[in-house]
């Protein structure tokens, strides 16, 4: 048995064959979905999501309602195109309003760059890829499993570990697809979890993220919109082994803060480097002032422009 996994036969989630919908979800122009689609292929986790360079679209097992499918996007016209598979007519609102979140339909290009553009680093950035989006999340869970397997990792080494999760401690899909096997792990699965055995990682990073399933068994509003950046901030932190950039990062992905902004962050640190080094995360925190409030728009565009600089693409 694997360990920390529940006793009894293994479960399996067989989506309804035959059962093919498309949804089309506009967007505002500009919209850079080659960004997007690269930085969510980069951050694939094996078994639930597929991004592969000779397909120009991005696919997940998705579950709604206790019923497992899988979504294939794709962009053309101003729009995203959505294919589910597996889905009844009635859970299209909820998969649409959640894809919108996901590939950030409904941001204000032209009002985040006119904010941006006022630091002429960003200016430059801004003009290169007009239209960039801030991802969000499918299942703000998963992402904030995802920051804690990302804490002082590599985004590699963090995607091979929830790749390690899933196989572990996610549900199996009794018909895959190609490389899609399984739904990611419920917190009703994780909470009990000895997960740091199964990944052989430290014990400590196990411990935050059975304590992040324990506080969303809890509280079944863990994940709802926050009044403020703060607010949101100190609800995780509260969780034994979430710090503030664990909190800044769930705070932009999961519940798409604008201005949300982690603010130690080696790769924004190093996108902001001159010939006298990088700036501290005290004047980082402090030019970020003049980016409120689509700091987290900005901390996308620097991390592109590090990951550019860093694979020369």
């Amino acid at each position: 048995m694997t360990p920390g996994a529940a006793e009894g036969p293994p479960l399996s989630f067989a989506p309804v064959a035959g059962s093919v919908a498309t949804l089309r979800l506009p967007v505002r122009p500009p919209y850079d979905w080659a960004s997007i689609r690269a930085f969510l292929a980069k951050r694939a986790i094996l078994g639930v999501e597929s991004a592969e360079p000779s397909e120009p679209s991005y696919a997940r097992t998705i579950c709604i309602g206790g019923r497992p499918g899988i979504v294939t996007i794709a962009f053309s016209d101003d729009a995203l195109h959505a294919t589910l598979h597996g889905f009844d007519p009635s859970s299209e609102p909820e998969i649409a309003a959640r894809l919108r979140r996901l590939f950030d339909c409904d941001a204000d290009p032209a009002a985040i760059a006119a904010c941006l553009s006022r630091d002429p680093t960003l200016s430059d950035l801004v003009a290169a890829r007009p239209g960039l989006r801030l991802p969000g999340a499918w299942d703000p869970f998963e992402t904030g499993c995802r920051a804690i397997l990302g804490q002082q990792v590599s985004v590699a080494a963090a995607i091979r570990l929830a790749g390690k999760l899933v196989a572990a401690f996610g549900t199996p899909l009794a018909e895959p697809v190609g490389s899609l096997t399984h739904v990611f792990p419920t917190s009703a699965q994780l909470a009990e979890a000895d997960v740091a055995l199964a990944l052989n990682m430290p014990r400590s990073r196990g411990a935050a993220i059975r304590a992040l399933a324990a506080a969303a068994l809890a509280d079944p509003d863990l994940f709802a919109p926050a009044g403020t950046l703060e607010a949101a901030v100190l609800r995780f932190t509260a969780i034994r082994g979430i710090g503030p950039w664990t909190a800044q990062y769930i705070a932009m992905r999961a519940l798409q803060l604008p201005d949300a902004l982690p603010v130690g962050d080696v790769g924004l640190l190093r996108a902001l480097a001159t010939g006298t080094g990088r700036p501290s995360p005290a004047a980082l925190l402090a030019r970020a002032e003049a980016w409120r409030p689509f700091r987290a728009y900005a901390a996308q565009h620097l991390w592109a422009a590090d990951e550019a600089a860093v694979t020369g693409r």
